[in-house]
């Protein structure tokens, strides 16, 4: 039986158009997309370069309102430049406000959020961010990183990049590795008297052997054998 018998080829490739509309959706199509870019260079440089929530909310909406125009019949290009319109004058109005008010620019834009202080992870601030460790660390090997004791702070930034804050060589401390073949090496039992980091804050002591020992700061017992080497650029 051929499956293919009962397919309107027709109906399948172009809908219920005419094939001549699908020259007319290529015109729409240039003509939303030279708009698109002439909405872009008005909302100026950083509404591409650096997105923050309220700006990928800006993208989204030029976008959905150049889609509709680019392939439906009934939807006239004259709308689309109605919606366009009013979006810039919404980005506008709010950047403006925003400038006028720190509170306002707060709520909008959001703010910092440090993630790692001293070499410790600030685990109230990490908690209400949706950022798992693994990604975390990924991140930060990016930029050479293969311990805490490395940082002084980390800030997750209102476009979503990490911003980290070096010590000095001479100043690098025992830190808790986010390597992936040493941070999976935890312990619980603690055979010899050495210095580790919580697995879970970083938090950094010196343990003497023992069956289990709590962490000062957050009461984990998972633990990692620290190091202190320099950060090799």
């Amino acid at each position: 039986m051929n499956l293919l018998s009962g397919i309107d080829l027709d109906l399948l490739l172009k809908g219920k158009e005419e094939w001549i509309f699908l020259f007319e959706i290529a015109f729409r199509t240039i003509i939303m997309f030279v708009a698109i870019l002439i909405a872009l260079r008005i909302l100026g440089k950083r509404g591409v370069k650096q997105l923050s929530v309220f700006e990928l909310v800006i993208i989204i909406s030029l976008g959905s309102a150049a889609g509709d125009p680019m392939f439906y019949k009934e939807v006239g290009i004259l709308t689309a430049f109605t919606v366009f319109i009013v979006i810039i004058l919404c980005y506008k109005a709010t950047t403006y406000f925003a400038l006028k008010s720190d509170q306002f620019e707060k709520m909008i834009e959001g703010t910092p959020i440090c993630l790692v202080k001293n070499g410790r992870f600030s685990i109230t601030n990490f908690k209400n961010e949706p950022l798992g460790y693994d990604e975390f660390f990924a991140e930060m090997r990016q930029y050479s990183v293969s311990h805490l004791g490395q940082i002084e702070i980390a800030l997750i930034e209102v476009t979503g990049e990490i911003s980290l804050y070096y010590y000095k060589d001479e100043e690098v401390k025992y830190g808790l590795p986010i390597l992936p073949h040493l941070y999976q090496e935890q312990y619980i039992q603690i055979m010899k008297r050495d210095i580790y980091s919580c697995s879970f804050c970083g938090n950094t002591e010196t343990i003497e052997a023992t069956d289990k020992h709590l962490c000062t700061i957050c009461s984990k017992y998972k633990w990692v054998k620290s190091i202190n080497t320099i950060r090799i650029t």
